[in-house]
């Protein structure tokens, strides 16, 4: 499973301008609704907030994987952006984020692995302090879909 064959150059972001956690969940689900796989960003916002209500998704170490299952997502999606500063996220370890995975998926006919499976390994992206570095440090969308690909 190559990660980049999820996502699209369009729906990366290196320089996110949010100076909050609701402008960063709005600005990435802008980005993502601009995809085909997409049919509503309003309902796929909603989905996402809801989602969040629950717990953060902000899981520590600056990054955050927000995501949802909505009727308003065709196939398995993400989009991803870095901030330009630090964001008050919320996230479980109290630490700021620059680092957000938005992950997309259909509410009712999409198989769970593959959902399931991509946010495992976006995890395992993350839990490597080298990934995280090469992400903060990349200079061109085609290095961060190099380090997408870099999971095995």
């Amino acid at each position: 499973m190559k990660l980049s064959s999820f996502t699209d150059k369009r729906y990366i972001d290196l320089d996110l301008e949010a100076g909050s956690k609701p402008e960063v969940l709005s600005a990435m689900v802008a980005l993502l609704a601009a995809s085909p796989k997409v049919t509503s960003g309003e309902t796929l916002l909603r989905d996402v907030l809801d989602r969040e209500e629950l717990v953060t998704t902000g899981v520590g170490y600056g990054v955050a994987f927000p995501h949802a299952k909505s009727k308003a997502v065709k196939d398995v999606t993400f989009a991803f952006a870095r901030t330009g500063g630090d964001v008050d996220y919320g996230a479980l370890d109290g630490a700021p984020v620059r680092l957000i995975f938005l992950i997309g998926a259909p509410k009712e006919q999409e198989p769970s692995r593959v959902y399931l499976n991509l946010m495992a390994r976006l995890s395992f992206l993350m839990k490597d302090e080298a990934n995280r570095t090469a992400l903060l440090e990349a200079s061109s969308v085609a290095d961060v879909l190099k380090i997408f690909d870099s999971v095995k």
